[in-house]
């Protein structure tokens, strides 16, 4: 496997130096990417990345994981308008396991010469002294190299302005890279495109302190077609860790994909390889209403960040809200994941000593939660056959309901019409 023709025909690939492709064409090389250590789980915007990863070690490469636990501190100023708050060294640390857990899900960390290795920047910055790295690292940069970066640019003609600490961050980075380079024989630095101007000072600090060679290569920036952000929804970022973004609700960000849309994440975002997506795309075209493209990109991301058994779950979350299984389901549910999958439905507490007492149901439907904004409405709707409680139709407006019918003891599900659920928590 070529790894430069795998990122091009999946159209990952946005700049490359010259003579790297030549490089990696010669043999096993040593390559690494940085990881922002600003919470305790990626995210899928860094999913794009650890693709890159995966394809580079499967291509018989050396993938090296930085995390920044140094550089976190600090905070990168590329494609940011003001500066970032710095994180303690305690939340760092515990971010920092979050993340290698995280990774170790995709790259192998025990196969041998090309083995997965991670590697935390704060290591060989602890003890760096301010003296020492501007006299070892400062000195052999320019102030003029380093005002012609567009990320520095950027800021000194906005508003904010930009401090020396993050004028500095392209130089902290850029050692990073003179110290792989130095002690593990890192030859090349990947990472997104708006990561260009850091990695080549990279280059140049290798080049200028250590009297050596070393490459870059960058990939695209995740668009989505109607340019909007990649990885957001109005609930905030879409996160690899299961407790932050439900399975449920990280399957169906990838189901809801525009159709032009999952033809680009299908390339990146899967091993399928070029037959098989091809073949997917052809299916697509033919019966677009059936979303096969949708569907196979969905299945092969959530089972591999959360697992086969994560992936059934959420599809049996899709038919319940969707389909036709039975208010049983909830039971196999945790509290997590009950509140996960009705995510943005309207939901209600009401007092579990009402229930065990026993309670209308125009009552609960109108007076203890607003299901119904009134009493009036909730009895029309009723008689019209047109509500549900637990996937059960209500039959009179003179039903009582008490904690028996409970799920898990705790939960009731409401409905209006077949579409409009409720959510209804007794405390």
């Amino acid at each position: 496997m070529n790894f430069v023709e795998e990122l091009r025909w999946r159209g990952m690939l946005h700049d490359i130096m010259p003579g790297t492709e030549e490089l990696l064409n010669k043999g096993m090389v040593s390559g690494y990417i940085g990881f922002d250590p600003t919470a305790d789980s990626l995210h899928v915007g860094s999913l794009a990345q650890i693709m890159t990863m995966i394809h580079f070690q499967r291509a018989g490469h050396k993938p090296f994981a930085l995390v920044g636990g140094a550089t976190g501190m600090v905070g990168d100023p590329s494609g940011k308008s003001q500066e970032r708050n710095l994180l303690s060294e305690d939340v760092l640390q515990l971010n920092l396991a979050g993340i290698k857990g995280q990774l170790e899900k995709f790259l192998d960390f025990d196969c041998g010469a090309n083995s997965a290795q991670m590697v935390n920047n704060y290591d060989w910055f602890k003890d760096f002294t301010f003296l020492d790295f501007i006299r070892e690292v400062g000195k052999h940069i320019t102030v003029n190299y380093m005002m012609a970066k567009d990320s520095v640019k950027k800021r000194l003609e906005g508003e904010t302005g930009m401090s020396f600490t993050e004028f500095t961050y392209q130089l902290v980075q850029g050692y990073d890279f003179y110290y792989l380079w130095k002690n593990h024989n890192c030859a090349l630095q990947m990472g997104g495109s708006d990561q260009w101007g850091n990695i080549v000072t990279g280059t140049e600090l290798v080049r200028r302190k250590g009297a050596g060679e070393a490459f870059a290569l960058t990939t695209q920036l995740i668009k989505k077609s109607d340019g909007t952000k990649f990885g957001k929804t109005e609930g905030g970022n879409i996160w690899l860790d299961s407790t932050k973004t439900s399975p449920y609700k990280f399957y169906q960000f990838w189901l809801n994909t525009s159709d032009e849309d999952a033809k680009t994440y299908v390339r990146i975002f899967t091993l399928f390889d070029k037959e098989t997506i091809e073949a997917l795309e052809a299916e697509q075209d033919a019966a677009p209403h059936l979303r096969v493209l949708q569907k196979a990109l969905a299945k092969d991301i959530t089972i591999r960040v959360h697992g086969e058994a994560a992936y059934e779950k959420a599809i049996k979350s899709s038919e319940f809200l969707f389909g036709n299984i039975g208010i049983e389901f909830l039971s196999e549910l945790n509290d997590d994941e009950v509140l996960g999958l009705f995510e943005g439905v309207p939901n209600f507490k009401v007092s579990l000593a009402d229930l065990q007492q026993g309670v209308n149901v125009v009552e609960l439907l109108a007076a203890h939660t607003t299901v119904f904004p009134s009493k009036g409405e909730a009895k029309k709707m009723i008689q019209g056959g047109g509500t549900a409680i637990n996937k059960l139709k209500v039959n009179s407006a003179d039903d009582i309901y008490n904690h028996e019918v409970l799920i898990s003891g705790k939960y009731l599900v409401a409905q209006k019409g077949k579409k409009n659920y409720f959510l209804i928590i007794a405390e």
